[in-house]
């Protein structure tokens, strides 16, 4: 046979069957033995078993974690957030920012809103998209609180023993509840002094009161008074909601008073025509008078500089001073995160995410948890380090920047002074967390089917030589 195949090649063809890694054995110099059919079989079952794993292996990919110098160079982080305040009126929400860099903004509007709740909780009114609050316009005096009272006090100072008898004698009654500190009470007090005097010129069946919230501090605290001044009307010896906050000026607060008392004649005639004839009564004129809870829904996002800093929830106003000793900052953190707010919504990232452990997951730890105050004076302050997390799953093709953070809180108590500010301080790591997915080239992958194919076969060979001389030994 290796005649007829070399026959005819000429000197070329001699050359290269020398180089012949792969020499002819002629067929009638083999034998075929039981041995070498059981070590066959051997080996063919070896090589499957060895070829299924290495393919098994092949198809598998493992994430491989590393920590490396975070080079992000933008300037910026985007801090989402969607926190609400249990105890606390969206007209005294405030949202400042302030960072290592000298930043410090106060009462940040731009793209932020707020949501006034109902008493369950469930957003009812909405407060507000990048509104500034408005500034209550007040009235300038020539004469003095002092020269005023000259001809007599027209406005009735109110105690804890004669606060519930004055409403009592007065179905209709405007009470300024007040603290002598406060800049904006002291400004008002010559303007509703002049008030009172305007309603009894003009006999307003309406009583004007006032109570000092510092000598009368259980008082105010039982009328749950959470600033200063609050200019509250009360009718039948019951609060009305919401309270004044209109412009302090005499023509504001008479033209007020003037249109409560229309209201409740309109709301009296109403009464009595309906008990004459309900059919003909008609429809009750509206009463506006809606219960009012001091719950706050604040979201949005802050663009931040990528420096330790912190953003703070505080409660303060304009034109108001608030009563810290009213003031409480339970609230719940619906929402917190870093980066771009519809990272984890994609289906892309859905997928990715759907790969990675729990422990490479903490881009939003804190979300729907609750941080209670039992007490006044007190309020949580959080500690957040922010990490920046690259997702590489395509070896390099397309990386996911993300950021992942811990966070740790803790109660800070305040000075009785003090209005107690939801601190959230943030800073971020210099070094970033790289998660890639790895997996075996597929040069690999063919160099470890050679390498199963051609060691299984030589060594169940050298196997099959030893056993073959020892027992052809044994038979001769």
């Amino acid at each position: 046979m290796q005649g007829n195949i070399n026959s005819g090649g000429g000197r070329g063809r001699q050359a290269m069957s020398n180089i012949d890694f792969y020499r002819r054995v002629p067929k009638d110099l083999t034998e075929a033995t039981t041995l070498g059919a059981i070590m066959s079989l051997v080996a063919m079952a070896t090589m499957s078993v060895l070829f299924f794993s290495e393919t098994w292996a092949f198809a598998r990919t493992t994430l491989e974690t590393a920590i490396a110098v975070d080079d992000n160079a933008e300037p910026q982080i985007r801090l989402n957030f969607n926190i609400t305040l249990h105890a606390l009126h969206c007209d005294f929400v405030s949202v400042d920012v302030w960072d290592a860099l000298g930043t410090n903004r106060q009462n940040v509007t731009k793209n932020v809103e707020k949501w006034q709740l109902d008493g369950e909780g469930v957003r009812r009114i909405f407060s507000g998209r990048n509104r500034e609050a408005r500034e209550v316009k007040h009235e300038e005096h020539e004469e003095t609180l002092e020269e005023l009272h000259e001809d007599g006090v027209h406005a009735t100072m109110l105690t804890s023993e004669t606060f519930q008898k004055f409403l009592d004698d007065n179905e209709m009654a405007f009470v300024d509840l007040y603290a002598p500190w406060c800049i904006w009470c002291q400004r008002l007090m010559p303007t509703w002094e002049k008030f009172a005097e305007a309603v009894e010129e003009e006999k307003m069946p309406v009583g004007v009161g006032a109570v000092d919230c510092v000598t009368e501090a259980m008082l105010c605290r039982e009328q749950r008074v959470m600033a200063f001044p609050t200019l509250r009307w009360y009718q039948g010896g019951v609060a009305q909601s919401p309270d004044y906050k209109m412009d302090r000026t005499v023509a504001a607060l008479t033209g007020y008073a003037r249109r409560k008392l229309e209201t409740n004649e309109r709301y009296k005639d109403w009464e009595k025509k309906k008990a004459e004839d309900p059919n003909k009564a008609g429809r009750a004129p509206p009463q506006y008078n809606r219960a009012e809870y001091p719950g706050c829904q604040v979201s949005g996002h802050l663009m931040v500089n990528r420096v330790p800093g912190n953003f703070h929830i505080e409660a303060k106003s304009k034109s108001f001073n608030l009563n810290a000793a009213m003031t409480n900052l339970t609230h719940r953190v619906n929402h917190l995160s870093f980066g771009e707010p519809d990272f984890a919504t994609g289906r892309k990232t859905k997928r990715i995410l759907k790969q990675l452990p729990d422990q490479h997951r903490n881009f939003n730890p804190i979300d729907d948890t609750l941080y209670p105050t039992s007490e006044f004076h007190q309020a949580y302050h959080h500690y957040i380090k922010v990490v920046s997390t690259h997702l590489d799953m395509t070896n390099g093709w397309d990386t996911l920047v993300s950021y992942q953070f811990l966070e740790q809180a803790q109660i800070v108590h305040y000075e009785e002074s003090q209005v107690p500010e939801a601190r959230f301080s943030y800073d971020l790591s210099p070094m970033s967390v790289i998660v890639k997915k790895e997996g075996r080239k597929w040069y690999d992958y063919l160099t470890s089917l050679c390498a199963i194919i051609g060691g299984t076969f030589t060594t169940l060979g050298l196997i099959d030589a030893v056993l073959y001389k020892c027992f052809k030994a044994k038979k001769s």
